[in-house]
């Protein structure tokens, strides 16, 4: 995404020339210890990561998912593989076993994308572009659970955008894709989150049960919110009203969380998910926007157990940000 101004009015560091900027690395963890977390906070990964959620945040401002914009070629392959993954969770059902959660048969997919992980990011690069492969993969394979807990949490989605911010870095994307950035591939890659969850009954990663947000997701909420600033007639208050989903939802990313958490769980709302019920009484969205945002920074960004899974190489590096 060459010079896109973030809302400090920085220019954001998430294009450079891939030929010869970097060397490209296999992402590895740096992460090992609560002080470390140091780094992370003064790194180029941190700057950009960061960067690259305002500066969607900003893209979809007062705009519907089923508004119009401009699809690419490599948003189109990027929605086939996104297929590709869904097509294998068809072809992989549930077995039989004595626990409820974490079914087994989730290992028998993952083990499909480990093994072909690397041909399906190798499918959206051009050719002078291949040598990023191995390191693009290793955010693909991180963003869809863990294979051996058999969970799935906002670090592993937060490896879903560090994938997407990976391919504007090498310039297969850009400004003209962040609309369906959005709308389009992080909406149904979070379908197929859903189906994982549902399909394999994935345990939340790091849940804080009621105090949390959501069990599984979080930047949907962020960017779900910025849809919502100044619209006319749905404020903060609605989100929780049952005819409001069902009207709006096809239009809303936000009200499309709120509807699978109430197909998901029982009981009232407020109690299942009290964090949200006390969003619903903030006067406006742009003030649940920032505080949303604020958040995620403390709650996600900057907590140990979270960022402690983060890799980084080339393209996110643990270097400190250039002053």
């Amino acid at each position: 995404m060459a010079e896109i101004e973030a809302p400090s009015g920085k220019k954001l560091n998430v294009s450079q020339d891939a030929t010869s900027t970097f060397n490209f690395v296999v992402p590895k963890k740096e992460i090992n210890m609560v002080p470390d977390m140091g780094k992370w906070k003064r790194s180029q990964a941190y700057a950009d990561y960061i960067g690259f959620v305002l500066t969607l945040n900003e893209g979809v401002k007062r705009k519907k998912l089923t508004c119009e914009y401009e699809v690419s070629e490599t948003v189109e392959k990027l929605l086939g593989l996104l297929d590709t993954l869904n097509n294998w969770i068809d072809e992989t059902p549930p077995v039989d076993q004595p626990s409820r959660f974490g079914n087994q048969a989730f290992r028998t997919w993952y083990t499909k994308l480990d093994k072909n992980a690397e041909a399906l990011v190798s499918a959206l690069l051009p050719a002078d572009k291949q040598a990023a492969v191995p390191e693009i993969a290793v955010y693909l394979k991180e963003s869809v659970g863990n294979q051996t807990r058999i969970d799935y949490g906002t670090g592993h989605e937060a490896a879903f955008a560090a994938f997407l911010c990976c391919l504007c870095k090498v310039e297969v994307l850009g400004a003209g894709d962040q609309l369906a950035l959005v709308f389009k591939v992080f909406d149904r890659y979070l379908q197929i989150m859903r189906k994982l969850q549902k399909t394999y009954r994935m345990e939340p990663a790091g849940s804080q049960g009621v105090w949390g947000l959501d069990d599984f997701q979080f930047l949907p909420f962020i960017w779900g919110s910025s849809q919502f600033v100044d619209h006319p007639t749905l404020e903060p208050r609605h989100f929780i009203d049952e005819k409001v989903i069902n009207d709006n939802h096809q239009d809303y990313m936000f009200l499309e969380c709120i509807k699978f958490i109430n197909e998901m769980k029982t009981g009232p709302f407020a109690e299942h998910s009290n964090q949200l019920w006390n969003i619903s009484a903030v006067p406006s969205w742009a003030k649940v926007n920032q505080g949303l945002i604020k958040m995620y920074k403390a709650e996600c960004l900057e907590k140990f157990p979270v960022i402690q899974h983060f890799k980084f190489g080339s393209l996110l590096s643990i270097a400190p940000v250039n002053p």
